[in-house]
């Protein structure tokens, strides 16, 4: 099992398959609007236009789960990305990321990439990479700005 084999539905409420993204690198993100970590969508969005979509994709998952710093309706959060960060990379709808009710590709993540002391993820922006092929191959923690993340995504990017 690999990160194509799930699906997710968009912030605008489509179902969209992971397969979709299959020879892409990606780099998935549990974001907030309202977090001490907000500003990284501007560097996760420098980062894609340097990249570019051919080759790479950044995903953005919403989460209200940590100090519910992600009040807002899909529509709100998407108006909001757009008009204070210009994002243009792919977002979805909000999840949870973490508990019972985790979605199941969070659940993958977290199983294939451990955090330092347990699976679960501990706080907004936490980084997932994954390669052309769908695996899991390096987990960043909320403080790793998205630029410093560059040289990883370009590595995946030439194999």
């Amino acid at each position: 099992m690999n990160v194509h084999d799930f699906q997710a539905k968009t912030i605008r409420g489509e179902d969209k398959s992971l397969a979709d993204y299959e020879g892409k690198v990606l780099l998935i993100v549990n974001t907030a609007s309202e977090c001490g970590f907000t500003p990284q969508y501007e560097g996760l969005q420098r980062v894609y236009e340097e990249l570019g979509n051919e080759e790479f994709e950044v995903l953005a998952f919403p989460c209200n789960q940590f100090g519910g710093q992600e009040p807002g309706s899909n529509e709100e959060i998407a108006s909001q990305c757009s008009a204070k960060f210009n994002v243009s990379f792919p977002m979805f709808s909000k999840v949870d990321v973490k508990g019972d009710n985790a979605h199941p590709l969070f659940k993958h993540l977290t199983k294939e990439q451990k955090g330092m002391l347990t699976e679960d993820i501990k706080w907004n922006f936490t980084k997932f990479l994954v390669d052309k092929q769908g695996n899991v191959v390096d987990r960043f923690p909320p403080q790793k700005e998205p630029e410093k993340m560059k040289k990883d995504i370009e590595k995946l990017m030439g194999a």
